[in-house]
């Protein structure tokens, strides 16, 4: 079936009215993959009193890369080494991956919001004193944006909202269902895993464009 131009130019008139694209753009956070702890499982992977050393902070605020690596495993034996500890202590342990991670792992990690772990897969770490083995709390982190409550107000979105995004980097791309994380403790910036990055040729630094559904 052919379309007229004036068929054509309708057609994508339609489109555009139905989405409204904000003003202003959002700084990409690519994250790779870390464990955040609890006090209990920091005290058997490294030792009893142990404090993690901050080695540098984040950009939201408050939180930190440490120095301490870890291990972690799932059912296919195999290990990825070094992954990042991050900081502050938390009250429940959690290992996030990409879905590139959980193909080696063997492991089925939901797509979730952060500290989302009940039914999330089991996940071995091991660290230089002990071994933890976690029933739930490995996730694939979904697609967010951290914002203030004013940087909300100003891009006109509340917390719990669920948004488009558009990336330009070497391959342009729009991610959908990006959902709105709201905090007067958080600084603006997306966040995706290094899969997502690697899918759109985007780093740190780079800017997305938020559409936001009427």
């Amino acid at each position: 079936m052919k379309y007229s131009e004036a068929e054509i130019r309708e057609l994508v008139e339609k489109v555009i009215s139905s989405v409204s694209v904000t003003d202003g753009g959002i700084p990409v956070g690519v994250s790779n993959r870390h464990i955040h702890l609890t006090r209990e499982h920091v005290d058997i992977l490294f030792g009893s009193g142990y404090e993690l050393t901050k080695l540098k902070d984040l950009s939201q605020p408050g939180q930190f890369a440490c120095k301490e690596q870890l291990t972690i495993v799932g059912p296919s034996m195999r290990a990825i080494e070094g992954v990042r500890v991050l900081g502050p202590e938390r009250k429940r342990s959690q290992v996030e991956i990409s879905r590139t991670d959980s193909f080696l792992l063997k492991l089925k990690p939901p797509v979730r919001e952060s500290g989302d772990l009940n039914g999330s897969a089991p996940v071995t770490i091991i660290g230089p004193k002990g071994i933890v083995s976690l029933k739930e709390g490995c996730i694939i982190a979904n697609r967010h944006i951290h914002m203030s409550t004013e940087e909300a107000r100003r891009f006109g979105v509340s917390d719990g909202d669920i948004v488009d995004v558009e990336l330009y980097g070497e391959r342009r791309s729009l991610f959908y269902d990006v959902s709105i994380r709201v905090s007067d403790s958080f600084r603006l910036e997306m966040h995706i895993d290094t899969d997502d990055a690697n899918a759109a040729g985007v780093g740190n630094g780079f800017m997305a464009k938020m559409i936001k559904q009427k």
